[in-house]
């Protein structure tokens, strides 16, 4: 058995507090342009947003398409291979409703707002 686990791989594409918000958006809205990834993603900034694309991009999870023209307009998407992800996020996304679900049966509360991580 390798010493490399292979679900490693698959985190190490996921991991990161950005990552799923931009496929989020991207599975949600197809092409976006890179002011309306900045736009529909506030809290992040310019310099995170392009090195998360780029990590995503050289994963072949996101395509990015250069126009040239002036002014130049950049474009990104999920790529052929990259809608290969739409199940597991989906299922992550199911799971974490689910969690949500737990949490306020087992507290009472909306766990989204406040958790004694958070605090």
């Amino acid at each position: 058995m390798s010493t490399y686990c292979k679900f490693e791989t698959a985190l190490d594409i996921l991991v990161g507090k950005w990552k799923p918000v931009i496929l989020l958006r991207l599975f949600a809205n197809g092409t976006m342009r890179f002011s309306e990834l900045q736009r529909a993603i506030p809290d992040i900034t310019k310099k995170m947003l392009t090195q998360q694309l780029r990590e995503l991009e050289y994963h072949d999870i996101v395509h990015r398409e250069i126009y040239q023209q002036i002014p130049p307009k950049v474009e990104y998407s999920i790529t052929e291979y990259g809608q290969r992800m739409t199940p597991l996020l989906q299922a992550m996304n199911d799971w974490g409703e689910g969690h949500i679900e737990h949490l306020n049966e087992l507290y009472g509360e909306d766990p989204t707002t406040e958790s004694p991580e958070r605090s």
